[in-house]
């Protein structure tokens, strides 16, 4: 897996304070997309044990609420071993820290078995999430006043309950009063 970048002080991609991950590679391709050149799945920086102990490190202080985990697109099956592996990691060590993650695909549909992103490491990977903001950004369901995401289409789901219930459970942030 690549990376493009590393966010140590994040705050706007979930609750809090947080570090952000920015992983590369994406099939969606959303027009209008914020950052197209991490579609490429070669683009930024190969991930190593050491960009894993940064992501640790940067995790330590208190102020930190979590993980955010965006892309490029995250739930590409290229890309779910190597952060299986991370969000094991950050949930030994900070087991009170929340991990957020956003993808293009749809749980229903592409992260459930027989979905076109479901693999070996997916259910495994849901398990560690917190949240999960899923859906493609439309360019045309675009609404800066919505916390947490970029388009009305987009979801955020709470993965706990959602794999307690069996259903999609979702999780309402309210509007930002600009």
């Amino acid at each position: 897996m690549y990376y493009s970048a590393i966010k140590k002080w994040d705050v706007a991609d979930g609750p809090g304070v947080r570090v952000t991950i920015f992983v590369s590679g994406c099939t969606n391709r959303c027009p209008g997309c914020f950052q197209p050149e991490t579609w490429d799945f070669h683009y930024g920086r190969p991930y190593t044990r050491d960009t894993e102990e940064e992501i640790l490190k940067a995790l330590e202080p208190d102020y930190i609420q979590g993980l955010t985990l965006l892309g490029g697109e995250p739930m590409e099956p290229e890309n779910q071993p190597a952060l299986l592996e991370l969000v094991e990691a950050v949930k030994k060590r900070f087991p009170a820290k929340d991990i957020w993650c956003y993808t293009g695909f749809t749980y229903e549909t592409d992260l459930r078995p027989g979905g076109r992103c479901h693999g070996p490491c997916t259910d495994r990977l849901l398990s560690f999430l917190d949240i999960l903001v899923d859906g493609r950004f439309v360019q045309e369901k675009r609404n800066l006043l919505l916390p947490f995401r970029g388009s009305e289409n987009q979801r955020i789901i709470d993965m706990p309950e959602t794999l307690a219930q069996g259903a999609a459970v979702l999780r309402d942030f309210g509007r930002q009063t600009s």
